[in-house]
């Protein structure tokens, strides 16, 4: 009786160690979350039209809120909320310029402007400086840069169903469980004297 032909065991080695490296090469590459902005990039400068316009006197920005894009939300998103918060701000407590949220699903972007109450079909929450919707940047001169972390969070809650008023504690408390996931992006902004 013929046997089958024996192999190198090396061969055999290879050969199993091959197959799932091609199947792992036929498999889709997930699409990712993404937050982007057309006019500011990740880890770039803040152009200073962003940044606060009564920061110590100096009034050099516009506190226009940026224009944002996202894409490849997860499929089961129902609203989304934004919280961009400086780390660095209040000596190193952090502080909050900005927080938006019943969101709806089938939005994509906020235009340029959006954040300063522009929108209908969004909430504007609390910031630091207690008052609703986007406040800019206005860091100390004598401070390095800070940074501006952007963050959009995809939920399972429907749009309109969150009070308006939250800050972001209370935000947080309201979507703890119902996060889909993140995208964010950062920026930094130094103010700098007239």
């Amino acid at each position: 009786m013929m046997g089958l032909p024996r192999l190198p065991i090396a061969t055999v080695i290879a050969t199993a160690l091959a197959l799932p490296a091609t199947a792992a090469t036929t498999a889709e590459t997930p699409k990712l979350f993404t937050l982007t902005s057309p006019t500011i990039k990740d880890d770039a400068m803040l152009p200073v039209k962003y940044a606060g316009n009564n920061c110590r006197g100096s009034g050099l920005g516009k506190s226009v809120s940026p224009p944002l894009a996202w894409s490849n939300a997860p499929p089961s998103t129902k609203s989304f909320a934004l919280i961009m918060t400086d780390p660095d701000g209040l000596r190193g407590l952090g502080s909050v310029h900005w927080i938006a949220y019943n969101i709806p699903a089938t939005r994509q972007s906020l235009k340029e402007g959006e954040g300063n109450g522009a929108a209908t079909d969004i909430t504007e929450g609390r910031n630091s400086r207690g008052s609703d919707g986007y406040t800019g940047p206005c860091g100390p001169p004598a401070d390095a840069p800070h940074h501006y972390v952007i963050q959009l969070l995809a939920l399972d809650i429907p749009a309109g169903s969150l009070q308006p008023g939250l800050d972001r504690d209370g935000l947080f408390k309201m979507i703890k469980g119902h996060s889909l996931g993140p995208a964010s992006m950062v920026v930094r902004y130094r103010q700098t004297t007239p």
